[in-house]
């Protein structure tokens, strides 16, 4: 008992003793175990027995070793316990982490259940996991279960080998389903994640590109050239977005060329030009989303709003609810940009500030 790994109390003023496997003994003090533990200080309540031995707390089913690292850490009362301490592992939680999880969780040691989970999660493999999937369930450890489920999903056709997950499958088939579920919902939220940011970012496109129709309708967009007309200069500074100027300059220079009116009526109802609706879609979006006074110096912007007015009157007019969904995330897009270009300027000139001043200091 003089080893400090063994005896985790090594007083001899101890008050109560811990029954463990083997029947062997652990003295330990009540005010220690109750601090630390609610489930054992309402044990340590409990009314003693006359002509009792003392009071004796069982705690089997684990390994003599496990029991004196967790009462070695109760005593510790370190309420940051980690498992890994500037690159190395604490002793008692790497060697009996699935143990002392356990333990944490039947005597709802907060601190110490985070450290073997933590522990646990540092050490998964292919070929455990399910075995330490299983255990975090039974122990409502939902941040270890989180990260098993990770490392089935990331490779689970090795998971899927092992010994594990065929005994599984023949002995506790609705946990395989539960798992199999898991990982599906994870598949279709990432999907989801997925979607939302292409969706994204094509709002975000076209709200460049709105922008972009404006800049070069108004101001005219001097600094990108055209395809054809030269390379384009060196320092665009002033243009919001030269790509997506120069491409906007070539639907201009498209429609004014395209052939699509020397053909017959018939055939462009039948054979529109793609380029030539696609600027058309983007004028329309600019007029639905234009602040600008009128005369928006954006073409066709007036007569856009005018339609879009006289569908309003008409209580026969069929709703676009798709054209109006777009209309509003472009919208929303435009003012999150805005919103991002200002903190950015701030930013610039609180930075700007700052050096003139320490300049001056």
């Amino acid at each position: 008992m003089g080893n400090s790994r063994t005896d985790p109390s090594g007083g001899d003023d101890a008050d109560v003793q811990i029954l463990t496997t083997g029947k062997r003994r652990i003295p330990v003090h009540s005010k220690v175990l109750a601090a630390a533990s609610p489930v054992l200080e309402s044990m340590l309540d409990r009314p003693q027995k006359r002509g009792g031995e003392g009071r004796v707390i069982p705690i089997l089913g684990v390994p003599h070793d496990a029991v004196c690292a967790f009462v070695r850490l109760l005593y510790s009362a370190r309420r940051c316990v980690t498992p890994a301490v500037d690159g190395e592992e604490t002793p008692d939680v790497g060697e009996h982490g699935v143990h002392l999880l356990v333990l944490s969780h039947v005597y709802r040691v907060g601190w110490l259940k985070r450290a073997c989970e933590r522990a646990l999660a540092s050490r998964l493999t292919a070929e455990g996991v399910v075995d330490v999937l299983v255990l975090a369930r039974r122990c409502d450890a939902s941040w270890l279960h989180l990260r098993c489920l990770r490392i089935i999903a990331r490779d689970y056709a090795a998971v899927e080998r092992t010994e594990a997950w065929h005994f599984l499958q023949d002995n506790d088939p609705w946990l395989e389903l539960d798992i199999l579920q898991s990982l599906q919902d994870a598949h279709l939220r990432q999907k989801r994640r997925r979607r939302k940011r292409e969706e994204e970012k094509v709002y975000t496109e076209l709200s460049e590109a709105m922008e972009c129709l404006q800049h070069i309708c108004a101001e005219g967009c001097t600094e990108v050239a055209p395809s054809g007309s030269g390379p384009p200069p060196r320092d665009p500074t002033h243009c919001p977005n030269p790509a997506t100027c120069r491409g906007l300059q070539q639907l201009i220079h498209h429609l004014a060329a395209c052939d699509r009116k020397k053909k017959p009526p018939q055939q462009q109802q039948q054979h529109g030009c793609p380029r030539c609706k696609r600027l058309w879609q983007l004028l329309r979006l600019h007029s639905a989303i234009c602040v600008h006074p009128d005369p928006c110096k954006v073409p066709l912007c007036s007569q856009f709003k005018q339609k879009m007015e006289q569908a309003k009157g008409k209580e026969e007019e069929e709703k676009d609810e798709k054209w109006k969904l777009l209309v509003k995330k472009v919208a929303s897009a435009r003012v999150m940009s805005h919103l991002a270009k200002r903190k950015r300027q701030e930013g610039i000139q609180y930075q700007e500030a700052w050096l003139k001043q320490k300049l001056n200091d």
